[in-house]
């Protein structure tokens, strides 16, 4: 006698449950929150190339250190007209010209020894001074674009890009590259005035290409060295790509900088 109440409590229920279930709670407001703005090169960087640095000569002493005899082009796979136009190398004549910084453009002022000073020149520029030759090299990140119609220099337009390296992660067809801490810096230098590779006047045209990448290392007692890899390219006088590895050592300060003129003898 007791069931069917129950029963009967329980199908009077069941409808009032069937509606609390089905129940959605409200949506939540779209978000209003503007996106956040992308990181500056900057920013994004993932070496701090920045300070001063010193060049540390580990090869090729006698062409970076001294001034190379006319004729001594060995290691520079020069084309027979290069050969031609290095022959008639006359330091006095680029001094009457004033082209006494032609072995201090780009493709060869890394390869000056000297020191030099990296800062930001602003959040898309990053600035490379050297106090031999007092050059400066301007390296633009992002979508930079030289000014329509402009002479070519001899420190022409560099355009760079930060590099990060890959870890493959998963396997099979799961496989996927993501980044992983550190990264390097890429620059392609474009619209060169023509000048030299050696001060002994080894030359480079005006369709020479210059690829660098730099990296930064640490040591473990605190030391950072920074190395740039130099590729030129250049189809007038060069019969195949120039490679070299080039050292620089970080210093605490700029006490040792000092500012000296480009020279067509030292």
């Amino acid at each position: 006698m007791y069931r069917t109440p129950w029963i009967t409590l329980a199908a009077a229920l069941l409808p009032g449950f069937a509606i609390s279930a089905s129940a959605q709670p409200p949506a939540a407001p779209a978000s209003t929150a503007a996106p956040a703005a992308p990181k500056t090169p900057k920013a994004a960087a993932p070496i701090d190339l920045t300070g001063y640095w010193v060049a540390i000569v580990t090869e090729d002493w006698r062409y970076r250190m001294l001034t190379p005899p006319k004729g001594d082009y060995a290691s520079v796979p020069i084309t027979p007209s290069a050969k031609k136009l290095a022959d008639t190398w006359d330091p006095a004549k680029d001094e009457a010209a004033g082209e006494q910084c032609k072995s201090y453009a780009a493709p060869a002022l890394m390869r000056v020894a000297g020191r030099f000073h990296i800062t930001w020149q602003d959040d898309n520029t990053l600035k490379v001074e050297s106090d031999n030759g007092m050059q400066t090299r301007l390296l633009h990140f992002g979508n930079w674009k030289p000014t329509a119609g402009s002479a070519p220099t001899w420190q022409g337009d560099s355009v760079a890009s930060w590099e990060f390296p890959a870890t493959r992660v998963g396997a099979g067809s799961n496989t996927q590259a993501v980044a992983s801490a550190g990264g390097s810096m890429k620059v392609l230098t474009t619209h060169l005035r023509p000048g030299y590779l050696r001060k002994n006047g080894v030359p480079f045209g005006a369709n020479a290409l210059l690829t660098e990448f730099w990296d930064l290392n640490k040591e473990t007692n605190g030391d950072q060295w920074m190395v740039i890899t130099t590729l030129v390219d250049d189809p007038d006088y060069l019969q195949e790509q120039w490679v070299t590895a080039l050292h620089f050592k970080k210093e605490p300060d700029g006490a040792k900088w000092d500012p000296t003129p480009c020279s067509s003898r030292w």
